[in-house]
């Protein structure tokens, strides 16, 4: 999909190793990617020192050990840049994931924290060596007894429902044990771990540091409640993201918040673990889409709601965007466009709306950004429209 003789597809060490052992192309700016491609599909793009410097704000600023939730872009290269950053330890979800993250990172340290589980995921992640997992009902609970053997070596977490928060998008319909249901959990686990923890959720895209001190007061109640000791107490993740229209405070802010309310509601003597997805890889990932047609205001992209921007058209986020031409001319004002995606389905649509210059037409490419969390991820192969294309750009 690229020019063979392109000049810096042979430039050595321009990334780092652990980005080059993905194999990603490797470029100095978009303007090269563009120059170089050939292919007809939408291109993703990792930022690579973007996600370390994230993973550092994480590894030197939060209050105890960093998860990274590794549904929010399994990308090879994420992981390993992340490794290469320092991040020892990775949330995942599925069989799948293990495997993933297993084969790219023998040595990492997984932590099973979906709350429901089949039972051959159970044995499964167990046989690789996880021994943390999460639940938030009784039955759950004797599911992953039963499949470890009731194991002695078992680090078992409960989920907690939060009372309503403010969060862009909450999570606690889903899943959660309410504080009745958590204290008798914590009571019936108790006998059989070798270490037992909290986990909450505060909801994904919090702009409200407060939200955290909240949470560590409910896990509190409960644990009051219950009249027994617990060993973790996990902050899940929630850390937000600066999207246009949502100004979230300094991350230094959210780490401060979390390490005073962990003092006052006394779980300032145990392990605490947190769990970063959005945060470490957002703003190091892009998707590049190039225009296939122009009606008035609207844009007819290769890429949209049932590829990287999902987010963009079910939750109506306003992704930060950039203009990119493969030949230069005069850059007109900026005027508000809505997208549309290349499939046959009337709901591939994000309304934005999104300011690009308004001279923009056919050939041209937008550069949606932030993407680099729940972008790639969700992509899929619906109409045959789909992209297989990344690359590292080091800016």
């Amino acid at each position: 999909m690229f020019k063979s003789d392109h000049a810096l597809l042979a430039r050595p060490a321009i990334l780092p190793d652990s980005t080059t052992r993905s194999g990603l192309p490797a470029f100095v700016s978009i303007d090269d990617v563009l120059q170089a491609y050939e292919g007809d599909d939408a291109i993703y793009v990792l930022y690579p020192k973007r996600i370390a410097a994230a993973a550092r704000t994480f590894l030197t600023g939060f209050p105890g050990k960093v998860l990274y939730a590794v549904k929010a872009n399994p990308h090879p290269a994420v992981l390993m840049t992340l490794w290469t950053s320092g991040v020892r330890c990775f949330d995942v979800a599925s069989t799948r994931e293990v495997d993933l993250v297993k084969s790219i990172l023998p040595s990492a340290e997984l932590y099973f924290m979906h709350p429901v589980k089949s039972r051959a995921a159970i044995r499964h992640a167990y046989a690789e060596g996880v021994r943390d997992f999460s639940f938030d009902c009784a039955d759950e609970l004797y599911k992953l007894l039963e499949e470890t053997g009731y194991a002695r070596d078992l680090n078992l977490h409960v989920r907690l429902a939060l009372p309503k928060g403010d969060a862009v998008m909450p999570l606690s319909g889903k899943f959660g044990a309410s504080r009745d249901e958590a204290t008798d959990l914590i009571k019936a686990a108790r006998p059989h771990v070798a270490m037992l923890g909290l986990t909450f959720h505060v909801g994904s895209q919090c702009l409200n540091t407060t939200e955290y001190g909240r949470a560590l007061a409910w896990a509190r109640t409960i644990v009051n409640d219950a009249g027994v000791d617990i060993d973790s107490i996990d902050c899940g993740g929630g850390f937000p993201v600066a999207y246009p229209g949502m100004r979230p405070q300094p991350m230094g802010d959210y780490f401060s918040a979390i390490r005073s309310s962990l003092a006052d509601y006394g779980f300032d003597g145990i392990q605490v673990l947190g769990e970063p997805g959005r945060a470490l890889c957002a703003q190091g990932g892009s998707t590049l889409a190039r225009v296939e047609l122009r009606k008035g205001s609207d844009l007819y992209l290769n890429d949209g709601s049932y590829g990287s921007l999902f987010d963009a058209a079910q939750c109506a986020w306003k992704f930060p965007v950039k203009l990119h031409r493969t030949t230069p001319r005069q850059v007109g004002k900026c005027t508000p466009f809505r997208f549309f995606g290349p499939t046959c389905d009337s709901l591939d649509v994000m309304e934005g709306p999104f300011e690009l210059p308004d001279d923009i037409s056919e050939g041209d490419w937008v550069e949606i950004c932030h993407l680099g969390a729940y972008g790639q991820a969700l992509a899929s192969k619906f109409n045959g429209f789909q992209s297989e294309t990344t690359v590292a750009v080091m800016a």
